[in-house]
């Protein structure tokens, strides 16, 4: 207390010196009885100097309205800013008051400390990335309306693995883009597809100093996905009071009490709980953590009757503090909360199980990672129920004593699956256990399944070793005639009709898939995909503006910009949003410019998942 009165009060003696020393005359160099000019005599009437106005008696002069009032102090600091109240300035934190009278650094790092935009990523070319110069002579405007436009939600679990690595690649922005605005851009679509953590490291590759709107944006998202919320506080404290919103003036509170002034801090989420600035529950949350990190006691319950919905920052500050939300709240939220909670490690075992089942699916979570969270839940000795069988089935699925246990341990996982994307997710699970089966003509009924499962993890090695095991015709045939290494021999046309006579999907579309797929490889003769085009009725000669975008991409040989037309081109809830169209073009284009393996992969997915 003795420290905030000791800077009020210097505060109030700076603020007011502003003026002050302003008003003072300079002193006066001129001999005595030189400073005042004589008086001048009193005009005569009729001189037309006006009348002289004499004060009213008992009035000080110039209390009336004859005489000019004594200039007022001037009521703004000489940058503009409104000068506070005595009030607002004790309830200011010692940040606040820098920022105030200017006395606030940009960075807070050394200048040998700060780092270049000249590229900015997380991950190198020769780590796998994209080369640094893909996107530099591209047209910034299509580059940003690429970003922008992707909603993140993409029908490809492979379509995400590779926009992914694109989006964290170090690169140079386009010339003439802010390289900042590029930064917050790419980690924008990483949030919004649900990879949080990655867009944390990405705008954290960037200097708190350098941030500019679009890059702050971004940061407020990744850091609430990931419900770090002091991880953005060097952000919030260097670009200080640069916005004025209700989410930022929360994170100044709370960053307050993280750096030690809790007192300041909670009184500002008094202030904003009075103001109503957040809902009652998200600002007792915001107290609550407040009070955590600040070592601030006080006592804050939580109470959720009234509460409906769920928001971004309602999510971060529970799970946060260590409350998971209650079940009906999150039955039918957005699908963003279940992939934040699969990789949210103060979350139970049980409810990242639970949402697990939807992040491999999308892209989020390898093979080995699902294992690896099955396994802690089988190590958990708690644990009981649904999720320690299946966790005890997955044991069974890798070390069963014989191939058919195996078998029937892989064939309950995938059946235990709630919709089609579970069921992928179990598929994706059981990966390296169906590369460990035996090549038998006992498991013919389960191919389709065992074959989607391995290139489910890319093991396409393995699943390839099951090709004479496979009948023409059949959706395993067709997946692993999409992942074989080019041939020669182009398929033959009486196998497709074979699919197609066979073909269990609405409208066919895993045989429309299974064409544009293999048209985009290359690896039907014309006439043969002709008829089977005539057949299924598609034109995959029809041209939109985005099928020349990315045609032109593959033309000029530029890996990035066909990425990122390729994420805009699958787009969707499912894959029923997937036309044959794009995606004959995006596996023709990644066939292209040298992504032959991911294009394979995309194409046989299609048809497992169509």
């Amino acid at each position: 207390m003795k420290r905030l009165l000791l800077l009020t009060a210097g505060a109030t003696m700076a603020l007011t010196s502003v003026w002050a020393v302003a008003q003072d005359s300079p002193e006066s160099l001129l001999p005595p009885g030189f400073e005042k000019p004589k008086a001048k005599p009193p005009a005569s009437p009729g001189t037309g100097s006006g009348p002289v106005v004499q004060p009213i008696p008992g009035e000080p002069a110039g209390a009336s309205g004859g005489q000019a009032r004594a200039p007022s102090a001037p009521r703004t600091l000489p940058n503009g800013q409104r000068i506070p109240t005595l009030k607002e300035l004790e309830a200011m934190t010692p940040d606040q008051l820098d920022e105030l009278l200017g006395l606030k650094p940009k960075f807070d790092m050394p200048s040998a400390a700060r780092r270049s935009l000249k590229q900015v990523g997380v991950l190198d070319e020769s780590e796998g990335g994209f080369p640094a110069g893909s996107l530099g002579q591209q047209n910034p405007r299509l580059v940003q309306a690429l970003l922008e436009g992707n909603k993140g939600r993409i029908v490809s679990r492979w379509g995400h693995m590779l926009l992914r690595r694109a989006l964290v690649s170090r690169m140079d922005a386009p010339t003439g883009m802010s390289p900042a605005d590029f930064a917050g851009w790419r980690a924008g679509v990483l949030v919004r597809m649900g990879e949080g953590d990655l867009a944390r490291a990405l705008v954290q590759d960037v200097d708190a100093g350098n941030y500019t709107p679009p890059l702050t944006n971004a940061a407020i998202e990744a850091y609430a996905f990931t419900a770090d919320i002091t991880g953005i506080c060097p952000v919030v404290m260097v670009q200080g009071g640069v916005r004025k919103d209700a989410d930022w003036r929360v994170l100044r509170a709370i960053c307050s009490s993280f750096q030690g002034d809790g007192a300041a801090g909670m009184g500002q989420l008094d202030r904003l709980s009075e103001e109503k600035a957040w809902p009652k529950v998200d600002l007792l949350l915001a107290q609550k953590y407040a009070g955590a990190v600040g070592k601030s006691r006080r006592a804050v319950k939580i109470e959720w009757d009234g509460v409906s919905g769920m928001t971004p920052w309602r999510y971060a500050l529970s799970i946060a503090v260590g409350i998971e939300p209650p079940a009906d709240l999150m039955k039918d939220a957005p699908r963003r909360y279940a992939l934040s909670a699969a990789t949210a490690p103060m979350l139970g075992l049980e409810t990242r199980a639970s949402a697990a089942d939807k992040a491999a699916a999308a892209g989020i979570l390898s093979s080995t990672a699902m294992v690896d969270l099955y396994s802690q839940i089988y190590a958990q000795q708690d644990i009981k129920g649904d999720w320690a069988s299946a966790a005890e089935t997955l044991r069974t699925a890798y070390v069963g004593a014989s191939p058919g246990d195996k078998m029937a341990a892989m064939r309950s996982l995938w059946q235990g699956g709630s919709d089609a994307e579970a069921r992928y997710s179990r598929q994706i699970l059981t990966a390296y256990a169906a590369a460990r089966m035996p090549v038998s003509g006992d498991f013919s009924g389960d191919l389709d399944d065992l074959v989607g499962s391995m290139l489910a993890a890319g093991l396409d090695q393995n699943a390839l070793k099951w090709s004479d095991q496979a009948n023409v015709g059949s959706v395993a045939w067709g997946m692993l005639a999409l992942v074989t290494p080019p041939r020669a021999q182009p398929v033959d046309g009486g196998a497709l009709d074979s699919f197609y006579s066979s073909d269990p999907s609405d409208e066919y579309r895993k045989s429309q898939f299974l064409l544009a797929g293999l048209a985009g490889l290359d690896r039907l003769e014309a006439g043969s995909a002709k008829d089977f085009s005539d057949k299924l009725e598609i034109d995959l000669g029809r041209t939109t503006n985005w099928t020349r975008l990315i045609q032109q991409a593959a033309d000029v040989n530029n890996r990035e910009l066909v990425v990122l037309l390729a994420g805009i081109g699958m787009q969707g809830d499912s894959w029923a949003r997937m036309t044959p169209l794009h995606l004959y073009h995006i596996v023709s284009a990644l066939n292209r410019v040298g992504l032959s393996a991911e294009a394979r992969m995309i194409a046989a997915e299609a048809v497992a998942r169509g």
